[in-house]
């Protein structure tokens, strides 16, 4: 698969100086966990899992978790179980169907066995799991132990993607201790650990907090607190790709703050209706997080709804501005000292710039270089003209 599949081979050629790699989720761990992108979730209760997985693709969803914990309710556990099973089954029969990277959000190692027998070597349709509100210890040890035996019998490697959303995380006089267990957990397991995904819904509820339409995470801050010990502990040096929170609206009621959105880039390249129609739909906070978290050193996004797909995805794909920096850094690493950019408005220090550069030129792989700083709205108009087209986006949620 390939970032933004939904252009045609001219308008890749024509939006990109350098267009997105293919990838499956048998490349690198490296690449895979930088691409995933914008995962799209869908409860498992859902009888036409596939079929949503089949649109999801052609939209430009490379990564789609079946969730069988938070949203799916107690009593529809064992039907939306036996469902995903059924649907792992019946794309197991499909080898070449087009979907994007499939993980299934368990509630307990347990699950994870259950699903391994249940689906035998139709498990290896999945590229891995989603533990939630994974604990360093024994329990964390028995979830990823559950995953590597899965992978034994179904004969493909899957990946576990731990959740992290303990209250141990969210109070401050344990965080400490709970993000250093993790990270000697998960250091344990690097072969299976792909990537890491925080829990800011179950955070945000912890303290009886939900943010609004207008509210970024990094607005909140005892989540922010959270989220940027998450980072110290497992982004320093790249080790682990961390992904950002769920953003959880889509269109509703007039707004009380004006948007931060400014109209002159849309202005510029002909594109004034798409930035009304993302403020109707409450994307410019979206717009706005994203960027934060790419700030802080998140990668990709969990969404729920179609129309946040290409808005996440987009903002990863890098500018050529970026891109020649990161090519000055490491063309002179080993000689250190500053350079001036190739677009005469900073210096490039070799030495500080060096992971920034490296870390860079991966997500270029994943996302492409935009051939101007306007492709990116070319990037958003035509990613929800799909989307409305397919999901009939406007109004409804991922089914």
């Amino acid at each position: 698969m390939q970032h933004f599949g939904f252009l045609s081979a001219p308008e890749r050629e024509q939006l990109f100086a350098v267009p997105p790699e293919v990838f499956s989720r048998d490349s690198p761990p490296e690449l895979l966990a930088v691409a995933l992108g914008a995962t799209l979730y869908t409860p498992g209760s859902r009888p036409s899992l596939a079929d949503t997985a089949r649109r999801a693709q052609a939209i430009g969803v490379t990564s789609q978790v079946w969730c069988l914990e938070d949203s799916v309710s107690h009593e529809e556990v064992p039907a939306a179980q036996a469902n995903v099973v059924a649907q792992l089954q019946g794309l197991h029969a499909e080898p070449d169907a087009a979907v994007p990277l499939l993980l299934v959000r368990v509630r307990s190692p347990q699950q994870v066995a259950e699903l391994a027998a249940a689906a035998g070597t139709a498990l290896g349709v999945l590229t891995g799991f989603v533990l939630p509100k994974i604990a360093p210890g024994q329990a964390g040890e028995e979830f990823l132990r559950a995953v590597e035996q899965a992978s034994r019998q179904c004969g493909r490697h899957l990946y576990a993607l731990p959740g992290l959303e303990h209250e141990h995380l969210a109070w401050r006089e344990t965080r400490a201790e709970h993000l250093a267990g993790l990270r000697e957990l998960f250091d344990r397991h690097r072969g299976t650990v792909l990537s890491l995904r925080v829990g800011g819904t179950d955070l945000c509820g912890l303290f009886g907090l939900r943010r609004d339409r207008d509210t970024t995470i990094w607005d909140v801050a005892v989540v922010r607190d959270a989220l940027c010990d998450v980072v110290n502990t497992f982004g320093r040096r790249g080790d682990y790709a961390v992904s950002g929170p769920v953003w959880e609206h889509f269109q509703g009621p007039d707004r009380l703050f004006k948007s931060l959105l400014r109209a002159t880039p849309f202005e510029r390249g002909g594109r004034m209706p798409l930035r009304q129609q993302l403020l109707r739909d409450d994307a410019d906070a979206l717009l706005r997080e994203v960027l934060l978290d790419r700030a802080n050193g998140l990668h990709g996004k969990t969404v729920i709804h179609p129309t946040h797909v290409t808005i996440v995805n987009a903002l990863h794909a890098v500018s050529r501005e970026e891109h020649d920096d990161a090519l000055t850094v490491l063309t002179a690493r080993g000689r250190g000292g500053a350079l001036a950019s190739s677009s005469h408005n900073k210096m490039n220090e070799v030495g500080p710039h060096e992971l920034w550069a490296e870390q860079l030129l991966a997500r270029a792989r994943a996302y492409g270089v935009l051939a101007s700083p306007d492709a990116v709205l070319e990037l958003l108009h035509r990613g929800r003209l799909v989307a409305d087209t397919r999901f009939a986006a406007r109004t409804v949620p991922v089914p």
